[in-house]
């Protein structure tokens, strides 16, 4: 049998019982007959327990030494680790991420693979060893300085390890056993999936689903690595996410219409006010968000009033950036020529996601009957082939999801999907 990479995320590796019980499945896939990587996240929630100790010592901590002490979480995982596996009679080597061989840009706390050379990786388990990388982490190819990748890039260190290998599965385990049809924390009766395809779910993740980081999905389509997501809590298969259906037992797994809703409350909205409608002010409204390294989600530019002439712009953003954008618009509104800026981070995303609506009609109708008879209001509308998102009242998220979940014939007449882990990914 071939290689196989395994990640854990913190909920798995929260304690010394999880570190023990995730030791053994390790374990079982070494006498399975499998070659062994293993990268795990940091145990439990110490990321943002090492964050919220930084900023209690400076306010805005130096990006350099923010990843210096965020890469702590992962080492301590993988150090664990490995003495776990010692113990269970099986050699293990565990590996920060530079030494792994991951190389990275120099942004700091959210740094892009550039390459992984994984020598010492492989030296390692043809030596017979069970590899323990630390994720979430690099090394700057320019710099030399430890970069991080930014929250859930284990994930990606997982999948750009097993494209670096060549790995036969890239197997994400988590606290859920797989990917389901909208958040299991938010809608009770969301049914797991067997199967996804790339594309389906890399709009799920773009639309705020947790299971997978984007980059991760993302990563894992070019290099065509399928990914199987499953829980280290219980022995069930999950769901796999590649680029062909699968075949489970007797029958080939077939892509439904509607893969899912997905949801988000981490955005914000800003609404520039007064533009002039006239060429080149979008272009320099958006030069100014680009130029402070701002990503931005959906977009919406109103009609022109024609008394007046000028147009408001909204647009989405990680309410993390929301003050960064004020200050870079303000500091540029003397070029764009704007009245003012309205800002607004009690908002919620919605987003049903699902290949086969564009060769359904009627699907665009009934996402917005479902929306309507919930009472929810809809403030921006965005459209891709694969996907509706509409932004909302962030107190109508909720209500909004289960709502267009049940519409759609997504609920489970089985029991309730299982969360093992609490909030952890």
């Amino acid at each position: 049998m071939g290689l196989v990479v395994q990640k854990y995320g913190g909920s798995s590796v929260a304690d010394a019982e999880g570190i023990k019980r995730v030791a053994k499945r390790i374990v079982e896939a070494k006498k399975n007959g499998h070659q062994v990587v293993a990268v795990v996240s940091a145990m439990g929630d110490t990321t943002d327990e090492l964050i919220d100790l930084a900023e209690q010592v400076s306010p805005m901590p130096a990006g350099r030494e923010l990843d210096m002490l965020l890469t702590a979480g992962e080492r301590i995982s993988m150090a664990l680790l490995a003495m776990a596996i010692k113990n269970l009679g099986h050699s293990a080597q565990s590996f920060t991420g530079s030494q792994a061989g991951v190389i990275t840009d120099s942004v700091h706390n959210k740094a892009r693979i550039i390459d992984v050379t994984p020598g010492r990786i492989r030296t390692s388990v043809d030596e017979g060893n069970i590899a323990i990388v630390a994720g979430f982490q690099g090394v700057s190819q320019d710099s030399k300085d430890i970069t991080t990748l930014g929250r859930g890039g284990s994930d990606t260190t997982a999948v750009a390890l097993a494209a670096a290998l060549d790995a036969e599965v890239c197997e994400i385990y988590t606290d859920v056993d797989g990917v389901f049809t909208a958040d299991p924390r938010v809608v009770k009766k969301a049914k797991k999936i067997d199967w996804i395809a790339f594309e389906d779910m890399l709009e799920l993740a773009a639309s705020g689903s947790k299971v997978l980081l984007h980059r991760c999905v993302e990563y894992a389509r070019r290099y065509n690595i399928p990914i199987h997501v499953r829980s280290s809590f219980s022995g069930l298969k999950g769901t796999w996410v590649s680029s062909e259906p699968i075949e489970q037992g007797d029958k080939q797994v077939e892509q439904a219409i509607i893969s899912g809703v997905a949801h988000d409350t981490s955005e914000a909205k800003v609404t520039v006010v007064g533009v002039p409608d006239k060429p080149g002010e979008a272009a320099a409204i958006f030069r100014a968000i680009s130029d402070a390294e701002i990503n931005i989600d959906m977009i919406v530019q109103n009609v022109s009033a024609a008394s007046t002439g000028l147009t408001d712009i909204s647009f989405t953003l990680p309410k993390s950036e929301g003050r960064k954008a004020i200050d870079a618009l303000e500091k540029n509104k003397g070029g764009i020529g704007f009245d003012s800026l309205r800002y607004d981070d009690q908002i919620g995303k919605i987003s049903l996601v699902g290949a086969g609506m564009k060769t359904n009609p009627g699907v665009t109708a009934d996402f917005f009957k479902a929306l309507s008879d919930a009472g929810v209001n809809i403030e921006l509308i965005s459209t891709s082939e694969i996907r509706i998102s509409v932004v909302t009242r962030a107190d109508d998220v909720n209500e909004a999801v289960r709502a267009v979940h049940s519409a759609f014939g997504l609920d489970s007449d089985s029991d309730e999907a299982v969360v093992y882990g609490g909030t952890g990914r």
